[in-house]
């Protein structure tokens, strides 16, 4: 199984330890957390990654080199302008292309700023006997921007802000609230569905193409451990929780 790791973004909420490095090579526990997410895709027998990168992008490549790609054949996507989540898998979408064996196999998508226990052989199982086109870790927990799905799991809009009016792209009775957590289990058919050019967000793709009756679904993942590492404060509570053992990487 194949995988992409973004790690492009600036990193600016984690300054000033990102005003030398890019996001992906600050440490927890003296592991960068490049590292943490390789050795969790690692762990569930993904051996060929994709990186996207920007800011101090020299650096990540020396850091894989330095580390032999820690035993994983690691391919770049260099992004001179940032491309944001959609724009950056559509610019690296040759990856899971090149070969007939792998083209029409799964892949995952994750943030490197998460770390978390998410079972990604259950994802994947869910994905593939759903016959999603997508397939979206979720928990119940406040966040500023929420996913709207429906009682089968299947998303229906979004919700930016507790006042702010939602976005619906598919009618339902009603709809459960749920955060998403940056990891996604994707089918290569999405690749050439994704109609934006330039910078745009996947979840932006996954809401018109959910739109259009494909099937874009939530993977409950409320009991597992998961934290988004993009604050100094969040990346003090992840070693205290790898310290503790709340969390094993």
């Amino acid at each position: 199984m194949k995988a992409m790791i973004l790690a492009a973004g600036l990193g600016t909420r984690l300054r000033p330890l990102t005003d030398n490095r890019p996001k992906a090579l600050v440490k927890v526990a003296g592991r960068t957390l490049l590292e943490i997410t390789l050795a969790r895709l690692r762990a569930f027998d993904v051996r060929e990654v994709i990186i996207n990168v920007h800011h101090f992008a020299d650096e990540i490549v020396r850091f894989l080199k330095a580390n032999d790609k820690f035993g994983m054949r690691i391919e770049i996507s260099r992004e001179e302008v940032l491309l944001d989540t959609g724009g950056g898998l559509k610019k690296a979408a040759w990856f899971f292309f090149e070969d007939t064996a792998s083209r029409d196999e799964s892949f995952i998508l994750h943030n490197v700023d998460v770390i978390s226990t998410v079972d990604l052989v259950k994802m994947v199982a869910a994905h593939e006997s759903n016959d999603a086109l997508a397939t979206l870790a979720v928990q119940k927990r406040e966040s500023g921007r929420q996913l709207l799905f429906d009682e089968h799991l299947q998303l229906c809009g979004r919700r930016a802000g507790r006042d702010r009016e939602p976005e619906i792209v598919r009618p339902s009775p009603r709809f459960e609230s749920l955060a998403f957590s940056g990891i996604h289990i994707i089918s290569p058919r999405l690749l050439s569905m994704m109609s934006e050019e330039g910078a745009f967000s996947i979840v932006a793709s996954y809401l018109q193409l959910a739109g259009h009756g494909e099937k874009i679904l939530g993977f409950r993942a409320d009991q597992y451990y998961w934290r988004d590492l993009g604050r100094i404060e969040d990346l003090q509570q992840a070693e205290h929780d790898l310290a503790q053992r709340v969390v094993v990487q």
